[in-house]
């Protein structure tokens, strides 16, 4: 069946007329803040502890707007004979918010978590320069980051939560097995000493009777 001429309008008109009856809304921002999904794109924050500097970040970004300068120190060996070990220092991590598309790359490709995603995003500066932000500032912003969503009751236990129960789990074994060890001990050694005792006791009341019947045989 062709359509009736003008059902394309009256379709139209028809969810005009809906909305102009409907209230209004209106966000009070600043006043009132806008609720955000949990995982809004806002700013990133940087945990610098991650930080291998690495470059993964850097080089993947399409905008270049992340700026990292590093330089190597060298550690003495561990041991006696072993080999020096040489690590990068991070010396600055700035993200220069005026280029970034707030992709989330960086984010997805760091292998450390070392960059997360925070939902602020009242940090509007009247002089550009002011938008790149160096690691002092995106800590900052670390603590502006939600924690992360629970998982679902019937997900798999993450593989580092399940190493690190294994690893807590196996310390917590051997702390109470050598508790139980020196518990053992003591009271073995307590054993020890109360026969001890006992067995001076003992002795000294044999003496104390040897001598009351050397002093009653010598007795007229």
């Amino acid at each position: 069946m062709p359509p009736i001429p003008g059902s394309g309008l009256a379709k139209g008109l028809a969810v005009t007329l809906r909305t102009m009856t409907r209230k209004t809304v209106t966000a009070q921002y600043p006043d009132t803040q806008p609720e955000l999904p949990p995982r809004s794109r806002g700013v990133i924050g940087l945990f610098e502890e991650n930080c291998t500097v690495c470059m993964l970040c850097a080089r993947e970004c399409p905008d270049w707007c992340i700026y990292i300068d590093s330089h190597k120190e060298t550690s003495p060996p561990a041991a006696p004979g072993g080999r020096e070990r040489s690590r990068n220092v991070l010396d600055r991590f700035a993200i220069d918010f005026s280029l970034c598309m707030y992709c989330g790359i960086c984010i997805e490709v760091c292998p450390f978590d070392a960059l997360f995603w925070s939902p602020e995003f009242e940090y509007a500066e009247t002089d550009i320069h002011e938008l790149t932000h160096e690691r002092d500032k995106l800590r900052e912003w670390m603590w502006t980051v939600p924690e992360p969503p629970a998982l679902d009751p019937g997900a798999e236990e993450p593989k580092e939560i399940a190493a690190a129960r294994k690893a807590a789990d196996k310390l917590a074994a051997q702390h109470a097995q050598e508790q139980h060890a020196q518990e053992q001990h003591a009271q073995e050694q307590h054993a020890q000493e109360q026969h001890a005792q006992e067995q001076h006791a003992q002795e000294q009341h044999a003496r104390e009777q040897r001598a009351q019947e050397d002093e009653e045989g010598g007795t007229p």
